[in-house]
């Protein structure tokens, strides 16, 4: 397992559309995942102990943020030839186990993590209503154990500023996690 961080934010860099399948049998693409103030895309998988430790936090705070506006997708990019546990059986069981609030998508080819320059799991990309960006920071301040409950929620913060404002804040924290495991790597 390697630990890798997120790039800076490239403010204003426009989503990408895609066209992926669900663990729920619907296909989802950018229209489909976004709110009417922003869309919170998320890379994560079902095996990195960066996910596993904040899965809860993802869940609540997607929960949280459909009220203001921001719709969110979670799209696996891993290769579970390599991480079985990352197969597209696993999400949906992992996905049913956990009730995810947010479409659970495969991107097989790992075209669309190549497309938005995903690194890690977690790696989360906050678009504002014209679906610029605005966040590329992490979570909150946990590693692969939870922080305690009261630290700052920073993904939170950010998009619900973004909700309010259509711009998200100047100082980020890069995300940390498992590296994306590419194809014949």
């Amino acid at each position: 397992m390697v630990s890798t961080q997120t790039p800076i934010c490239d403010f204003g860099w426009k989503a990408r559309d895609f066209d992926l399948p669900g663990v729920d049998g619907k296909r989802y693409n950018l229209q489909a995942a976004r709110g009417p103030k922003g869309l919170l895309v998320m890379f994560i998988c079902n095996h990195c102990p960066y996910v596993k430790a904040v899965r809860d936090r993802i869940i609540r705070d997607v929960a949280e943020l459909k009220a203001h506006g921001i719709g969110s997708i979670a799209i696996m990019s891993n290769d579970p030839s390599d991480y079985p546990e990352d197969s597209f059986e696993n999400m949906t069981k992992v996905a049913e186990q956990y009730h995810y609030p947010f479409p659970y998508v495969m991107d097989e080819t790992q075209a669309v993590a190549k497309e938005y320059g995903a690194v890690c799991t977690p790696d989360f990309f906050g678009f504002n209503a014209d679906l610029e960006l605005q966040y590329r920071g992490r979570l909150d301040a946990s590693r692969k154990e939870a922080a305690p409950s009261d630290v700052r929620r920073d993904l939170f913060e950010a998009m619900v500023e973004i909700a309010n404002s259509g711009k998200g804040p100047a100082e980020q924290i890069p995300s940390m996690g498992c590296s994306i495991k590419w194809r014949g790597e």
